[in-house]
């Protein structure tokens, strides 16, 4: 029999399966991980595939890696899946659905002695004070670690008790659990009307994938407790995803007053035991659940009834390093595999999402209420323009700085909102709020300040930078850009007696800096919480009345056509986090362009109308869902080769662009972070037809195959999330 083996080793070169013997006194079966010889080298390798024969002369494999196999057939269904979906290598697909310290051997199980009395022996024969103390001490505790135990009492008397039997020594599995210390909340709770209306149509609708559209605070979360409870009770199991690391500790908490230890939790901020601890008990079945983000949808769950994709608008569903892949369609793909349901919840779900859902594709469940009755949030919207005209110069308006005021004056708590997305920056005009547009693609231009340039990343047409505002002839032009930093300093200065917290990037790259940072928080440790999009995303505060928007426009100029959608989204979801529970709350929105329609329907939590005027503006420019936008990524170390390379790959691309009807448009260029991490990036950009849209998509991906990609890195993405 011959195993057919996936090196495990990222290179284009070994981007293939190759054939091994399996010996005869061995097992090998697909989804075992292996060690098997490669030129002089001992490698390790994934089986994907037993033969009968092969058409070369081929080695033995050296040994099996472990007691059970880490990978399904779902599994490798999957990855063949996501190979001609995303255009992704074989190992870099593999290595997502096992903790890479498995992989590297950097972690086993964690075992530990520990010591109990034997039962019904005789210890009258005991005369040892340090012995006795022993026995007394067990008899109160019944179990404790060895390691324990010997600190208390040294290792003598232990150890005469244990050759006397009279105690018993047992090694044991340790659990590594991550956020022990976050207590399960149970609560119970009766549905509301909308809640039952949800569940009536997640389980009798014959789509596989339900979007539920609930605004914030609607109760969104008990609907998916009860759904995943009505799949266990059919011996199924489910997959919870949330947006953010951030949120799993609230989530967690949750889940864990509703299913007990039949929850896992997985996520790329786990330590190296916990992820493969974790990990190991979805693998046999040991736990029903697994909350998680993004990377939690490759869990190793069998027999899946449910995934969840919460806040299923969020661009962190979308990969942007290597391997890049979508969420949404390998949940679909999990669904379909397995005969589950996926529900996409959101209040303000991605214009595609919603579109599919108006057109059937989806069922679509509405839950148009809170379930407080205080209602939703009520907004101020605060025209900057005139607070610089009356002197203040400061980036709070005299309404914010007033309505701080009586917040912290009640004991209650604000969050503010800095907007700052990517790395790009438009110009902006101080006096009337001017931003350049490109007059092709209706997005804003980017400054590119090496040549000086504002630059259009979709068409790739360019303008000199300007000096004065061509609208209203000021010079007072300003770069989009704000900082958490600078934010709480003003606070500071403007309230030097409340504290401050604050979560970025920053906060997030610290171990456990996010989950101390909530928990400070909800503790009323601090008055405010100032943070970048993160603090938008499901935080549920209940002394929160309070959100102030500090420039809402930051996000409106982004270099993207889902510049408004983001805008809309991130408006309405910020809202939602003030008023959740029995007060009411207010929206302070700082903004330099107070007519935009982005704010009108946000303000009155008008996601339909907001849809319709989208839609009908993405389908005059012709943007996604009505053509699909391809960006095909081209990195290297020296910048010369990647160049180089880029215009081999414009050119064969230009060549089938004028062959195929289906290609719209094609734009090359330096990608706008033109130096990531020491490679240069250069970018081609098309439109293209959704009309046979995946035979397009795999002649692109069948050119670039074409190319000797030496030690170059190309990545193809569809929708990407950003051009950055």
């Amino acid at each position: 029999m011959i195993a057919r083996v996936i090196i495990d080793k990222s290179s284009t070169q070994l981007d293939r399966p190759f054939d091994y013997s399996i010996p005869q006194d061995m097992l090998v079966e697909k989804g075992d991980r292996v060690k098997v010889p490669f030129g002089k080298m001992t490698l390790d390798g994934f089986v994907i595939d037993i033969v009968d024969s092969s058409e070369f002369e081929t080695k033995p494999i050296l040994q099996v890696i472990d007691e059970y196999k880490c990978f399904s057939k779902e599994t490798l269904d999957m990855m063949e899946f996501m190979r001609k979906r995303f255009f992704l290598k074989y190992v870099d697909i593999l290595r997502l659905f096992i903790p890479s310290a498995l992989r590297k051997g950097k972690v086993k199980d964690l075992e530990r002695y520990y010591v109990t009395l034997n039962e019904n022996q005789d210890t009258s024969s005991i005369k040892a004070q340090k012995q006795l103390e022993v026995i007394e001490f067990l008899k109160e505790e019944q179990e404790k670690p060895l390691s324990e135990l010997t600190f208390l009492f040294g290792a003598y008397p232990i150890n005469a008790l244990i050759k006397k039997s009279i105690l018993k020594r047992e090694l044991k599995k340790i659990d590594r659990v991550p956020l022990k210390d976050v207590k399960s909340q149970k609560k119970e709770v009766s549905l509301t009307d909308d809640q039952k209306k949800a569940l009536e149509t997640i389980f009798s609708t014959d789509k596989d994938t339900i979007l539920l559209h609930g605004v914030t605070g609607s109760g969104k979360t008990q609907v998916y407790i009860e759904a995943i409870n009505r799949v266990l009770n059919e011996g199924k199991n489910a997959i919870m995803l949330v947006p953010e690391i951030s949120l799993t500790p609230q989530t967690l908490k949750i889940f864990r007053g509703a299913f007990g230890d039949k929850v896992a939790l997985l996520h790329s901020g786990l330590s190296d035991g916990e992820r493969y601890d974790e990990w190991k008990k979805l693998l046999f079945n040991e736990a029903k659940i697994v909350v998680g983000a993004r990377s939690a949808i490759f869990a190793p769950l069998q027999n899946v009834g449910l995934i969840v994709v919460d806040e299923e608008h969020d661009s962190s569903y979308s990969s942007e390093t290597n391997p890049r892949y979508k969420v949404i369609d390998i949940a679909r793909f999990r669904a379909k595999y397995n005969n589950a349901k996926v529900i996409l919840g959101s209040a303000t779900p991605s214009i595609e999402t919603y579109r599919l859902a108006k057109n059937g594709v989806y069922a679509l469940a509405k839950m148009p209420k809170r379930i407080t009755d205080k209602g939703m949030p009520t907004f101020t919207i605060v025209d900057m323009k005139q607070e610089i005209v009356r002197g203040n110069t400061s980036m709070f308006s005299r309404r914010l700085q007033d309505e701080l005021k009586e917040t912290f004056d009640r004991g209650e708590q604000a969050m503010l909102l800095i907007n700052r997305l990517g790395y790009s920056s438009f110009v902006r005009c101080q006096k009337c709020g001017y931003v350049p547009k490109c007059n092709s693609c209706d997005v804003a231009l980017t400054y590119h300040k090496g040549e000086n340039k504002l630059v259009c990343h979709y068409c790739g047409s360019k303008i000199n930078m300007i000096h004065t505002c061509p609208e209203c002839g000021s010079d007072k032009l300003k770069f989009g850009k704000i900082g958490t930093e600078s934010v709480v300093e003003e606070l500071n200065k403007i309230f030097p007696d409340i504290k401050a917290l604050k979560l970025d990037s920053d906060t997030k790259a610290q171990k456990d800096g996010t989950v101390e940072v909530l928990r400070d928080f909800a503790d009323k440790k601090a008055q405010v919480l100032v943070g970048t999009q993160m603090i938008a995303k499901g935080h549920d505060f209940a002394n929160v009345t309070l959100v102030g928007l500090v420039d809402a426009d930051l996000g409106l100029y982004q270099q993207d056509f889902r510049s408004n959608e983001r805008t809309f989204q991130l408006v309405t979801q910020m809202a939602g986090r003030a008023g959740r529970a029995d007060k009411k709350g207010r929206v302070i929105l700082q903004t330099y362009s107070p007519t935009n329609y982005v704010y009108k329907f946000a303000t009155s939590y008008n996601y339909e109308d907001f849809y319709k005027k989208e839609v009908n503006i993405r389908e005059t420019t012709q943007f996604p869902p009505f053509v699909s936008i391809i960006r095909v990524l081209v990195s290297h170390q020296k910048r010369e080769k990647a160049r180089d390379f880029a215009r081999e790959v414009y050119k064969k691309l230009r060549d089938e662009s004028h062959k195929n009807e289906h290609i719209r448009t094609l734009a090359g260029m330096e990608a706008p972070i033109n130096r990531i991490k020491d490679n240069f990036r250069f970018q081609m950009v098309m439109r293209i037809d959704k009309e046979d849209e995946l035979d397009t998509l795999s002649k692109i991906y069948e050119i670039i195959d074409s190319l000797d990609k030496k030690d170059l890195s190309i990545f193809v993405e569809q929708d990407p999330q950003s051009l950055m």
